[in-house]
């Protein structure tokens, strides 16, 4: 089984006009979100071998304020330039390429590349609020079987499990 968790980074500050997209902190909300979520994953049983996060400040923030409620070391915190204005595609390359001695991995990016592939996992997904999570369950050996879609010549291993949360919600939907 590989299970895998997308979130989208907490909410980021607009403070600073003159800031470079990519260098945008979190504001106080983001700052107070982030940590619940990381909260709730470990009420869940979640907890990754891996963070994957997009290099902008705000993905490595939220990525370092999950990881200090679930225990993560930051040896185990990866920023990845290929999750900073990625496609899907790209997206699933990171995926693909996991490691499968990793059970369960954790990519931290923005949208609307989280909610697009959210809902390429299943039909059933949400927008990807800020915060939010999405994590989903395959029943696969390899993360290489992990797909979208079935490709020629493998069979695509879909989500068996999928739960939605997010900050504003006083627990996770499960579809």
């Amino acid at each position: 089984m590989k299970t895998l968790v997308l979130m989208r980074h907490a909410t980021s500050s607009w403070d600073s006009p003159g800031l470079v997209d990519h260098d945008r902190p979190l504001n106080d909300h983001g700052r107070e979100d982030a940590p619940r979520m990381g909260r709730r994953l470990v009420e869940r049983g979640i907890e990754p071998d891996v963070i994957i996060t997009s290099t902008a400040e705000r993905a490595r923030s939220t990525a370092a304020l999950v990881a200090g409620q679930l225990g993560t070391p930051a040896r185990r915190i990866i920023a990845d330039e290929r999750l900073y204005a990625a496609s899907v595609d790209t997206m699933m390359r990171v995926i693909r390429s996991l490691d499968d001695r990793l059970a369960v991995a954790m990519l931290v990016g923005h949208n609307p590349e989280m909610t697009e592939l959210a809902t390429r996992f299943s039909k059933t997904a949400e927008a990807m609020s800020t915060a939010a999570i999405a994590v989903f369950t395959f029943d696969a050996a390899s993360w290489a079987d992990v797909r979208t879609t079935p490709s020629a010549g493998r069979a695509a291993a879909a989500p068996v499990g999928v739960t939605f949360d997010a900050p504003d919600r006083s627990h996770d939907r499960n579809r």
